[in-house]
């Protein structure tokens, strides 16, 4: 009888890390019916960006996923992440022309890519998770006591919302626990990646205290939108036969009222690169 070599885990370098990143921003960006967000045939509600202001800046932002994962596989402190991360977004910039098209990204993606040059080798999310947390988790929670300037931050703390940094300090608890597994579980009960996608992105915007949400349409804007998205996954979401077009309808009415769920995108593209380094 010949023995079973147990196989051992895939070693992932910060290039696989990086590149895992760079296409899950165009997971998001093509994934439509998209309500509110740009998508490669819609700007939904943005009046100063499309599909190629996206692009330009998925493509600026390539080196910078792999220079964070390097760091993370150095052990890097969170001061470097840091300076690496404001390279990055004045990289962005410089490729828009001065619009914010992935700053989430390049925080939440950023981090997670760190973690995963920590770990260095494929593994389940709970270990990136784990790894995010027991490297820079201290660090994490004391970002998140700094005031922030920026537009999400400051309607973070007007309606007393969790932060994007707040949840970065709990691990991304949103990701984690609601967004990974509800595209880990459309795929497994047969959905198309797209409507696997949509299912998700509306996971999350049912849950997330989405900043974006409450800058542009205050709390009330939040919770529509948030009420809306348990809406349209309690009768069927996109496993419907009319779930894209119903999708679509919303998005119309999130472009009347200028909504537009950026943090639940930025979670959504997580899932995805989560399930492609899975």
């Amino acid at each position: 009888m010949t023995a079973q070599v147990a196989r051992l885990p895939e070693a992932l370098t910060p290039l696989a890390i990086g590149r895992a990143a760079v296409l899950s921003l165009y997971d998001e960006l093509a994934l439509s019916p998209k309500p509110g967000l740009v998508t490669l045939s819609c700007r939904g509600s943005h009046e100063d960006m499309d599909a190629q202001t996206f692009l330009r800046s998925i493509l600026a932002l390539r080196g910078y996923f792999v220079r964070i994962a390097e760091l993370g596989a150095e052990g890097a402190p969170f001061e470097a992440l840091e300076r690496a991360g404001i390279d990055a977004e004045a990289r962005m910039l410089a490729a828009t022309g001065g619009i914010n098209t992935h700053r989430g990204a390049i925080f939440m993606l950023g981090l997670l890519c760190a973690a995963a040059g920590a770990v260095g080798r494929r593994a389940p999310p709970e270990t990136l998770r784990a790894a995010l947390r027991q490297h820079w988790g201290d660090a994490l929670t004391r970002r998140a006591e700094r005031p922030s300037s920026l537009p999400g931050g400051l309607a973070a703390r007007r309606y007393q919302l969790r932060s994007a940094s707040a949840e970065a300090a709990l691990g991304f608890p949103t990701l984690f626990e609601t967004a990974a597994p509800s595209l880990r579980d459309g795929l497994a009960r047969g959905l198309s990646r797209a409507d696997a996608q949509l299912d998700t992105l509306f996971t999350t915007m049912a849950v997330l205290d989405d900043s974006n949400l409450a800058h542009r349409g205050g709390l009330a804007g939040l919770r529509h939108a948030q009420q809306t998205a348990r809406e349209f996954l309690a009768a069927g979401g996109a496993a419907r036969s009319d779930g894209p077009a119903v999708a679509a309808a919303i998005g119309r009415e999130f472009v009347r009222q200028r909504l537009s769920p950026g943090g639940s995108a930025d979670t959504l593209a997580a899932a995805c690169w989560l399930h492609r380094l899975g």
